[in-house]
């Protein structure tokens, strides 16, 4: 069974900084990229960084500069690193792991974890 935990959130100040982490299992022999994604209160979800098993990363405008992804391959874990921090980027974060695999895509989302940025 694929597994998608992220943890990490909480409460901060404006100006601070969170890290999230999201664990995945181990796909082998598949292309894979894991993405970053926020829901704001009553807003749809959005994209917010994506990095791919080649390494290839992507952030939406608003977090370019302040927030990082990596992984950890060992662990098989993603983090978010989020820098500066605004009162806008409160908002739940889920961890999203996309998988090609003989053909075939495959989407699993972990249950979130929130984010408030307080003014």
């Amino acid at each position: 069974q694929v597994q998608v935990v992220e943890s990490g959130g909480g409460l901060v100040q404006a100006g601070g900084s969170l890290r999230l982490s999201c664990v995945v299992s181990r796909i082998p022999f598949a292309m894979t990229v894991i993405g970053w994604y926020r829901q704001a209160p009553d807003k749809q979800r959005e994209w917010v960084t994506s990095l791919s098993s080649g390494g290839v990363t992507n952030y939406t405008d608003s977090v370019k500069g302040r927030f990082t992804i990596s992984r950890n391959s060992d662990e098989n874990t993603v983090y978010l690193q989020m820098n500066s921090l605004k009162p806008e980027d409160t908002a739940v974060y889920y961890c999203k792991l996309h998988i090609d695999l003989m053909e075939r895509t495959y989407d699993y989302w972990g249950q979130g974890t929130q984010v408030t940025v307080s003014s």
